[in-house]
């Protein structure tokens, strides 16, 4: 177990990867040069769903980094969990920043944490990743990588106060498997903006769960592009907004390379006076590639007045050699029919409606491998429903 505690000041691909400049109306420039880009107004397309007055000032940062975290790291033997400086060339090899939020942590981190599974290593039990927030400003820097043929299982959970941005990268190398769980239970007053970057190798796999509970502001932006075929990608996701919660999720799969799979499947809940939850689904299958196989889904349950969602998928295809493509959204009320349908069994309305929901989310829980996070994950589902019964 390891303790930190840190304190921060094949055929054509489209041509909008790694340091290039963009064909897709749906990705942007990326750069680690917070300068590059401009203060956002909330005007601007990426940014017009976030409230930006509850950024507490990381779109236009001028303070110093005064944050402190108590970050725990349990990783079975094999594994290696290493402290490292801006100059370790690991660091920004998964995606460049798409925003100023997440180009400023980039540009003013510290120290970074790198986590490697070496070379066909199959870890016998979960890398856990326990990071509390003791207030303040802080921006940090997180690499995992999961070498060629190598599998693991890791586990973040987020806990605590203060004004987190950072960047996520990960590697999952050739013939590698990764199941990557992302859990967000701030408290009500913290704030969080996060990138996601993963690259997935040929044949390997990767499967993402994220989910968000907590926090008066998380907005997190998970992107996957492939470095070879046969590379599969699942990012799912749960969240639950309560009273002036805001969740914003804005997820991108880049096909840009042939014969690679995608599945994205989020649902969402809102429970409460102001809760805003924000859901981007962009898909883009690139230029010459073939034989691409990619869906989106998303979901929102509005369990009570004055709830906002926002639920937008994108496709961009360019090229007609497509396997399969597609995607939904669907936002509502409870069906009054499946109400109706366990009351008339004797069943009390708020417990009906707690079975409902149980059984809403229960597909998107049971994607995590371990069993005492989705009991977590599904009492804190329960209490969030009781606040407001």
């Amino acid at each position: 177990m390891v303790k930190l505690t840190t304190t921060n000041t094949e055929p054509k691909a489209h041509s909008h990867g790694l340091g290039q400049i963009p064909v897709s109306k749906l990705d942007t420039h990326g750069s680690h040069d917070v300068n590059d880009f401009p203060v956002p107004n909330g005007r601007e397309e990426e940014w017009r769903f976030t409230p930006m007055r509850r950024l507490k000032k990381l779109h236009d940062w001028k303070g110093e980094a005064d944050g402190t975290d108590e970050t725990v790291v349990d990783a079975p033997e094999g594994v290696t969990v290493e402290q490292v400086g801006r100059d370790d060339e690991r660091l920004g090899t998964a995606g460049l920043p798409v925003d100023r939020v997440i180009a400023q942590a980039y540009s003013a981190f510290e120290q970074a944490t790198v986590v490697t599974v070496p070379r066909s290593l199959v870890a016998d039990k979960a890398i856990t990743i326990d990071r509390k927030g003791l207030g303040g400003t802080a921006f940090e820097q997180l690499v995992i990588d999961v070498q060629p043929m190598a599998e693991a299982t890791v586990i973040i959970t987020n806990t605590g106060t203060g004004v987190r941005a950072g960047n996520l990268d990960v590697h999952v190398g050739e013939g590698a498997k990764l199941n990557l769980v992302s859990l967000q239970e701030w408290d009500e007053d913290a704030v969080e903006v996060s990138q996601h970057n993963a690259r997935v190798a040929k044949d390997a796999s990767f499967k993402s769960v994220i989910i968000t509970l907590g926090g008066d502001l998380v907005r997190l932006s998970p992107r996957v592009s492939y470095t070879g075929r046969g590379g599969n990608a699942e990012l799912y996701g749960l969240y639950f907004a309560g009273d002036k919660q805001h969740h914003e999720h804005r997820s991108l799969i880049d096909h840009n390379l042939s014969h690679t799979r995608s599945r994205v499947d989020y649902k969402g809940a809102l429970n409460g006076s102001g809760a805003h939850t924000v859901w981007i689904g962009d898909v883009i299958i690139g230029e010459g590639t073939e034989g691409t196989d990619s869906y989106e889904h998303n979901r929102n349950l509005q369990l009570s007045d004055d709830t906002r969602v926002d639920s937008v998928p994108n496709l961009e295809i360019f090229t007609g050699e497509v396997q399969g493509a597609g995607h939904a959204s669907a936002s509502g009320r409870l069906d009054d029919i499946h109400l109706f349908y366990l009351r008339s069994r004797g069943i009390p309305e708020e417990e009906a409606r707690r079975l409902i929901i149980r059984g809403y989310f229960l597909d998107i829980v049971n994607r995590i491998d371990d069993e005492d996070l989705r009991e977590r994950v599904m009492e804190k589902v329960e209490q969030k429903l009781a606040a407001h019964e």
